[in-house]
């Protein structure tokens, strides 16, 4: 097998924006913002970047379809800057990027940074027909606004399947689920970064107005602006620049071979390539029981019954067993494996570009035991997971970092 990357390289600084309904920044604002925390974290100046990517999903409305946006806005010094975009990981691809060049030697400092004004495309609600899919198309291309918050029928379908396989009740699972939210909802309250930042209880998630049955307003991710970023260094640099810097140990992509629609007996109550994603991360990091070892996780949680599904596919819970975990608090802030310490995409929405490194910020404040109000304690490993596309056809991405 090839070795990996596990420990050949070191995020030494971070910088992340309060996510939300932005309207007074741009872009390039939240650009700066992350930017300015990330190098202040990593006590660099800009001109020791050598390389750097730039993650983001909407290029016609507002950011561009190269990187000269990163380039110009932070006014790097006339270094290789590349665009990437890997649906709803297109943030960790940025970072996959960065820590590839570092780990290969084609440089010793690398910038990722992810990015997206979802709010200023114009588009709310679900679409009424082809032509509001295609209204934010131009020059030939056609952006799909579910790709802003993927398709709730598609995940609803998920749930309905999933109750009926494994035995649940549609009342059962849809408390399962609020379970979920109330528990994400709970951490997002203190993260002053979080876009949601109330408590809700499971009333409200089982009242609220339905979406695509089971799932309703509170079983969906927001729709939000916002950035972050990471500054990335060899391994044996890193304790030059900070006395705690987290390591990465494992940093893995899993991309649909298009089989689940071209055969009619995938199940519906698993996502394929988070399952692949993470054995090849499992493997990379040495990690051999994941419920025992994995301190914490942010997982892709556009849908309750995403993050639901997620745990099996992690392999934290057995098949069909997830539902036992949730009653037992196994994934709450004082359990045995937090998820969504920060509050997730359920408190942050999903700015695309910028989901993945946010999942990786928050991740690398607890290992150092800066989270504040919702530090874990004493965590070794923590796992962020991104899932773009539709069940049964998607793009994943799992990291896992530590000391």
């Amino acid at each position: 097998m090839p070795e990996g990357i596990k420990n050949k390289v070191a995020i030494i600084g971070m910088g992340c924006t309060k996510f939300g309904e932005l309207w007074d920044k741009s872009p390039e604002d939240l650009m700066v913002d992350a930017f300015k925390e990330a190098i202040e974290d990593a006590g660099i100046e800009k001109k020791d970047i050598q390389a750097a990517w730039q993650g983001n999903q909407f290029t016609e409305v507002n950011i561009g379809h190269s990187a000269l946006p990163l380039a110009t806005t932070l006014k790097l010094p006339y270094i290789p800057v590349t665009r990437v975009e890997n649906l709803c990981a297109s943030g960790t691809e940025a970072i996959r990027a960065a820590c590839y060049a570092v780990a290969s030697g084609a440089c010793d400092i690398a910038l990722a940074l992810g990015v997206e004004k979802v709010k200023d495309i114009g588009f709310g609600g679900l679409p009424r027909n082809n032509e509001d899919l295609m209204v934010l198309g131009t020059r030939g291309r056609v952006i799909f606004p579910n790709w802003v918050n993927p398709n709730p029928g598609m995940f609803a379908m998920m749930a309905i399947r999933y109750f009926d396989r494994y035995g649940l009740s549609i009342e059962e699972g849809k408390e399962a689920l609020a379970k979920i939210s109330v528990k994400s909802h709970h951490n997002g309250t203190l993260n002053p970064r979080a876009h949601l930042r109330r408590e809700i209880t499971v009333e409200d998630v089982l009242n609220a107005p339905m979406i695509a049955v089971p799932l309703g307003l509170f079983d969906s991710c927001g729709v939000s602006d916002g950035a972050a970023a990471a500054i990335v260094v060899r391994a044996d640099m890193a304790k030059s620049f900070r006395p705690d810097p987290v390591y990465v140990k494992a940093l893995q992509v899993a991309a649909d071979s298009g089989e689940s629609l071209l055969y009619t007996d995938y199940d519906y109550t698993h996502v394929e390539t988070t399952n692949r994603a993470a054995i090849k991360a499992y493997q990379e990091a040495g990690v051999k029981n994941p419920r025992e070892e994995i301190s914490m996780m942010e997982v892709h949680d556009c849908f309750s019954i995403t993050e639901m599904v997620t745990y099996e596919d992690l392999m934290i819970s057995p098949r069909g067993k997830a539902k036992e975990d949730i009653d037992a608090g196994f994934f709450e802030l004082d359990g045995k494996i937090p998820c969504q310490p920060d509050g997730g995409l359920k408190c942050f929405g999903h700015p695309i570009g910028a989901s993945g490194l946010r999942m990786i910020y928050e991740m690398y404040k607890q290992l150092q035991g800066k989270a504040e109000k919702r530090q874990i304690k004493n965590p070794k490993l923590g796992l962020t997971h991104n899932l773009g596309g539709q069940p049964p056809l998607s793009v994943c991405s799992v990291c896992i970092l530590g000391l």
